[in-house]
C-alpha cells in the first residue's frame, strides 16, 4: 500500500474536509442540506481521489479527475459565496484558499506524470 499521509496535496484536501464539515453546520437551512450536502460529499471525494492516485502505477486518469473535481469544488464555493451561504467572507476566503491550493498541486502533479511518458 501506498503511503500519502506526508504528501501536501493530502494533508489540503483532509484540511479543507474537515472545514468544509465545520462551515457547513453554520450554513442556514436553506443551504445546508442542498449545497451544503454538495460541498461535503466533494470535499469526501477529493481526499478518496488523492489516496487512489497515490496506490496507481498509472495515475493519469485519477488525476485528471481529481483536477476536474477541484475545479468543481471552486466553483461549489463561488456559488455558496453568491448565494450568501457563508456566515462571513472569513469563511469564503479560507474554502477558497484551500480549493485554489488543491487545484494548483493536482495540475501539478498530472502535469508531472504527463512528462514521464504516462498517457
Amino acid at each position: 500500500m501506498a503511503y500519502y499521509e506526508n504528501l501536501p496535496i493530502y494533508r489540503r484536501t483532509m484540511e479543507l474536509a474537515v472545514f468544509v464539515e465545520s462551515m457547513v453546520r453554520n450554513f442556514a437551512r436553506y443551504h445546508k442540506y442542498a449545497l451544503g450536502a454538495d460541498l461535503r460529499h466533494l470535499s469526501r471525494r477529493l481526499v478518496a481521489l488523492v489516496i487512489k492516485a497515490n496506490s496507481r502505477r498509472d495515475k493519469t486518469a485519477v488525476l485528471t479527475e481529481l483536477r476536474d473535481s477541484s475545479e468543481e469544488m471552486k466553483v461549489l464555493i463561488v456559488l455558496a459565496k453568491e448565494v450568501k451561504a457563508f456566515t462571513n467572507f472569513k469563511e469564503f476566503q479560507q474554502a477558497s484558499m484551500l480549493a485554489t491550493d488543491i487545484s494548483r498541486q493536482s495540475e501539478g502533479w498530472l502535469r508531472s506524470q504527463s512528462g514521464k511518458g504516462v498517457s
